[in-house]
């Protein structure tokens, strides 16, 4: 008898230490032979108009898993959740010191496709989203899992809709570079096919779900004809590719494009036939009522002797009239002045550091601000400058802290690097964000093998090519990475920001952001005191919020 008691206590000793899912947060990269702790089940915390996600481990040893729909109800319509199976990159050589070699996590696939690493972790991405008529309150549900090589589990999943909402058009005007002759060579499709066609549609609709605004396409400038020096512009085509975007109409949170290039045309050849096709664009956007900031790309990152044609440029858009803002990519430059309507420097050039300076003209913000004109916007991008040009970490240590600790998109740099450009536009008060290219790697190589490009792992390239045959789907898709779900996080921590300060809590807004990112390469790295300064600003924007609402319903106008 007391054999069998013995026994019974082994038995239930074993079942209670038996490997269960885990949940990790998204501020997390979870990596093979990297233990991070974990909870037994999700909370989160998301504003009407919002997503938010969160990482479900599963325990070692399985090597398939099937996932039941998960619908989390509460007071209002039940939130449907969207789930991923994290699939991992092999990184050969380190973006810098702060990256590494081996497997890191990113591209987001269907749960179902083909596993190529059966020895990583089995880690699912499991997203809510709450639109903006969402009622607020709590919503519970749970994640059901039907493993092959462990008992099947159910994770408790609840989630805390706030009351206050976010826009569903991002506060932040921003432009990522896309294409379609891109997307087309890495799905093996020809560029001019219906299926390349729909294929960029749906590109540019999961960046918009992003809050992240394009530019390029299919790159085709409307078909012109000149009449008596005027330009007539057929629009059907642009019409039916851009319009969604700028409309409004592409997603059902009326989500639209905060800018959007003017495509240039070679069959405008004189300077008058240029400014006469400039200005019939401006006109179009203007009678479509289109809200997103019009701007025309000069020549990119421009070197001496490209000053002339920028400059040449500048004045053949300036003379169509002032619709159309002329978009320089360059540190501050004598040579250049009065050429840039927006004027674009990498991210490195706006904050001084010791040691090696990695811009040619480092000019805090506020500083070039009293340098140009008060009509110039400053907007800024990341570049290799960031992260180092040549890959791996420098050999001199000065040189490598130069490049290391900015934030950055690289796919082997942590989560919170990713995530940072929100919060420090926020600190700093820059009007814009660039980057120049969101599917760079189509073009070099097969992206699911390698897209180490500029020195870093990721440089231009946020998507995978979705081919059947690496989602197991029958058609072709964009294949979303984890840094674009890092990038979103950003945007929407921008936003919370923007809400604080509009509400009247400035300097609790700048106390917050400073929390996370002082300076450009000063960057809270622990995840955990991110998401403690997120649930500060919950708190005080709930409680501003309601106080805002309460005096609305009472007729006294909140202070």
């Amino acid at each position: 008898m007391a054999a069998l008691g013995m026994v019974g206590w082994w038995l239930a000793g074993m079942m209670t230490v038996a490997p269960a899912p885990r949940v990790v947060s998204a501020l997390e990269k979870v990596r093979p032979g990297v233990s991070i702790p974990g909870e037994k089940e999700a909370r989160l915390s998301l504003a009407r108009g919002e997503c938010e996600g969160a990482q479900v481990v599963l325990p070692p040893g399985v090597s398939r898993v099937q996932v039941a729909p998960l619908a989390l109800r509460g007071p209002g319509t039940p939130l449907e959740a969207s789930v991923w199976r994290e699939d991992f990159l092999e990184v050969k050589t380190p973006s810098n010191s702060q990256g590494g070699t081996g497997a890191w996590p990113d591209p987001l696939v269907p749960v179902e496709a083909p596993r190529k690493d059966t020895q990583a972790p089995l880690v699912l991405y499991v997203e809510l989203c709450a639109p903006k008529a969402q009622r607020p309150g709590t919503y519970q549900g749970a994640l059901k899992l039907d493993m092959e090589g462990a008992p099947a589990a159910s994770v408790p999943f609840t989630a805390e809709v706030q009351p206050f909402v976010l826009p569903a058009t991002s506060s932040l005007p921003n432009s990522f570079g896309i294409s379609l002759y891109s997307i087309a060579k890495g799905h093996g499709l020809k560029p001019d096919s219906p299926e390349a066609q729909t294929l960029l549609r749906d590109y540019v609709t999961a960046l918009l779900a992003h809050r992240v605004s394009a530019h390029g396409m299919s790159m085709e400038p409307p078909p012109v004809r000149f009449e008596e020096g005027r330009a007539v512009l057929d629009f059907r085509a642009y019409d039916a590719e851009v319009g969604p975007f700028l409309d409004g109409s592409a997603l059902p949170s009326g989500a639209r494009f905060t800018t959007v290039d003017v495509r240039d045309s070679k069959a405008a050849r004189t300077d008058e036939q240029k400014a006469a096709y400039y200005r019939a664009f401006a006109e179009h956007a203007r009678d479509k009522g289109w809200p997103a900031q019009l701007f025309f790309y000069a020549k990119d990152e421009p070197k001496p002797e490209d000053v002339p044609l920028v400059r040449a440029q500048a004045l053949r858009v300036r003379t169509a009239g002032k619709d159309v803002p002329v978009l320089v990519t360059s540190p501050l430059d004598e040579a250049l002045r009065g050429s840039a309507d927006i004027l674009a420097p990498t991210l490195n050039c706006f904050f001084p550091r010791p040691g090696p300076q990695t811009c040619r003209n480092v000019v805090p913000l506020q500083t070039l601000r009293g340098k140009l004109a008060p009509n110039v916007k400053v907007w800024w991008y990341q570049s290799c400058n960031s992260h180092g040009c040549t890959g791996g970490p420098a050999k001199d240590s000065t040189t490598e802290k130069a490049y290391s600790g900015w934030a950055s998109y690289m796919v082997d740099h942590p989560a919170p690097l990713n995530r940072a450009m929100g919060p420090l536009a926020f600190l700093s008060g820059v009007d814009g964000e660039l980057y120049f290219d969101t599917v760079f790697a189509y073009n070099t190589k097969d992206p699911w093998k390698d897209v180490f490009e500029f020195g870093g792992n990721g440089d231009g390239t946020f998507f995978y090519p979705g081919t059947p045959a690496h989602t197991g789907l029958s058609r072709h898709q964009p294949v979303v990475s984890l840094r674009l779900k890092h990038l979103r996080d950003g945007l929407e921590d921008y936003e919370y920001l923007q809400l604080l300060e509009s509400l009247g809590e400035r300097a609790f807004a700048r106390e917050a952001a400073r929390r996370l990112t002082r300076s450009g390469y000063e960057v809270e790295l622990n995840g955990g005191r991110w998401e403690q300064v997120r649930r500060e600003m919950t708190a005080r924007l709930r409680q501003r919020w309601n106080a805002a609402e309460e005096a609305k319903r009472s007729g006294v106008h909140p202070k």
